[in-house]
């Protein structure tokens, strides 16, 4: 049996998710660590594989993207596609050699994780000819496009298990025209929770990949904030040069023992000199992971977001240079990673 690492890394950002399999492949590439599965779920975004055709996007890009989806440009295979919440995204990190360089028998393997993981569920879907996936008579049930570069895999599949199937209204699904989309929670005609699901996913895995699984939980758990005054602009803080000199909300490291929430209320402190008591810091509902940095093996962070209303300046600790207050699209502008941006935009609905 191989080792295969499981991360089970909740939402993630598309972009961040990117730079996550970079990392992982990178290090995989150089046995820094064994066989890595990524379980994931994205925001709404629509991605393009190296043979995606404009035309099977459903309208312009500015118009998708005023309609709350963003798009990326991937080198996975395929053709357009769509993750969303209720999704679970598996990201296999692979080293095929010696014995699995095959590419065909590589995404066979995928196909048949879905299957065993519907069968779970009393739904038999088949494998079409031509057509990469699996697929009942009411649609397609999971998707599959994977990158393999030096014999390391990367991207993966997409299996709807409660997702808005009114969401793929804005493409045609891996440019075929004429088949529809099916979610298992659709197909069995209740609700599935998503981790029951991820839990016959790591099950199956193992046996498919031939794999002795050890969960990996996350190397750090922090907080972010975003602080707004009543006007609604947003307070920005410049780093300093050594911590990378990027502006940023708000963040700080969850203590041991210390639940998120109290730690926001001590970093808004620590940071800014504003005393927030508990009632009045609100949370978003929005936790993210990510790859911190550019270090291989990656160093994996799970965030979670708050926002609060303030008055007054702030006082500045040694972390950070500069302050300014800004509206959210100018926020969009200056912070440099998407969970930031994200977490702007909710606390200002």
């Amino acid at each position: 049996m191989r080792p295969l690492q499981v991360r089970r890394l909740g939402r993630v950002e598309f972009a961040d998710g990117l730079q996550m399999q970079k990392l992982v492949a990178g290090a995989r590439n150089r046995d820094l660590i064994p066989d890595t599965l990524l379980l994931l779920e994205h925001p709404k975004v629509i991605t393009l594989g190296r043979g995606a055709k404009e035309e099977n996007l459903l309208g312009s890009r500015e118009e998708l993207k005023a309609r709350g989806y963003e798009i990326h440009e991937t080198n996975r295979g395929g053709d357009v596609t769509y993750h969303g919440p209720g999704q679970i995204v598996g990201y296999p990190i692979l080293d095929l050699k010696p014995d699995r360089k095959d590419v065909r028998q590589y995404v066979t393997s995928i196909e048949e994780l879905m299957i065993r993981v519907a069968n779970d569920y009393g739904i038999k879907p088949e494998r079409v000819a031509g057509r990469t996936g699996i697929w009942t008579p009411s649609g397609k049930l999971g998707a599959i496009g994977v990158h393999i570069s030096r014999w390391i895999t990367t991207h993966g599949f997409a299996f709807n298990v409660s997702t808005a199937l009114s969401d793929f209204g804005a493409i045609i699904p891996c440019g075929i025209a004429d088949a529809g989309v099916t979610s298992l929670e659709m197909l069995l005609g209740r609700a599935v929770p998503l981790a029951e699901v991820e839990d016959r996913f790591i099950e199956h895995a193992a046996q498919i990949w031939d794999g002795d699984v050890s969960l990996v939980e996350p190397s750090l758990r922090t907080v972010s904030a975003t602080l707004q005054r009543d006007d609604g602009q947003v307070l920005l803080m410049q780093r300093t040069p050594e911590r990378g000199g990027f502006w940023q909300i708000l963040t700080g490291r969850v203590e041991p023992g210390e639940n998120p929430l109290a730690t926001a209320a001590r970093e808004i402190y620590e940071e800014t000199g504003y005393s927030s008591e508990l009632r009045e810091i609100r949370e978003l509902r929005y936790a993210h992971s990510f790859a911190l940095g550019d270090r291989i093996p990656p160093f994996f962070v799970h965030e979670t977001a708050f926002a609060v209303k303030v008055s007054g300046e702030p006082r500045l600790s040694g972390e950070h240079v500069a302050y300014q207050w800004v509206t959210p699209e100018e926020a969009m502008q200056l912070l440099p990673f998407a969970g930031f941006r994200r977490a702007v935009m909710l606390a200002a609905k």
